[in-house]
């Protein structure tokens, strides 16, 4: 099972910085760039909404699962 966070591919899409987005959204660029690369334990639904309202998109649009393990069949 994997949890991939998508949130640089929203930051290109919607041509922000992440040092911007951090600003809007209230945390350090260090915590916001710890979210980017997967290695957050944990996100706050707070900060999940502030995300989305700032890239003005969905939730499914910054984490996805994805299922790495084999069909059994």
């Amino acid at each position: 099972m994997t949890i991939i966070i998508n949130l640089d591919v929203m930051l290109a899409r919607r041509k922000m910085k992440s040092n911007e987005l951090a600003q809007h959204i209230g945390i350090t660029e260090q915590n916001l760039s710890i979210l980017k690369t997967g290695k957050a334990k944990a996100i706050r639904l707070s900060t999940l909404d502030a995300i989305c309202l700032h890239l003005n998109c969905q939730p499914g649009d910054i984490v996805e699962y994805r299922n790495d393990t084999p069909d059994e069949t």
